[in-house]
């Protein structure tokens, strides 16, 4: 499983045209130039529990964005059958196998 960081950079950038200028904003400061909380609410003049409340809201339309659209999941399962056919391909298999895993492959989307 991946962490957070990596899970919200993750989901972000999938579904960064999604969100406002303002929450694309903060998303990059927080979790893509690792500013923390108090930098962020002192750069903007608000307080910290402003920025964590706004980043919890982001992490919140990220995650319902990933639940409606699962854009993130498919990736995963494409890179995962890729892996696979590489390794199929690289063994010599049995072409049927590998048909059946570009089909599996199509199937995704």
């Amino acid at each position: 499983m991946l962490d957070k960081t990596t899970t919200f950079n993750l989901l972000y950038d999938f579904y960064r045209p999604l969100l406002k200028e303002s929450q694309r904003t903060f998303m990059e400061l927080y979790y893509v130039e690792d500013w923390s909380l108090g930098e962020i609410a002192e750069h903007y003049s608000i307080s910290r529990q402003a920025v964590h409340d706004r980043i919890k809201r982001v992490e919140k339309a990220l995650i319902a964005f990933e639940s409606a659209l699962r854009l993130v999941e498919k990736f995963e399962q494409r890179k995962k059958l890729v892996r696979e056919l590489k390794q199929k391909l690289r063994t010599g298999t049995d072409i049927s196998q590998i048909e059946q895993l570009l089909d599996r492959l199509l199937e995704i989307d």
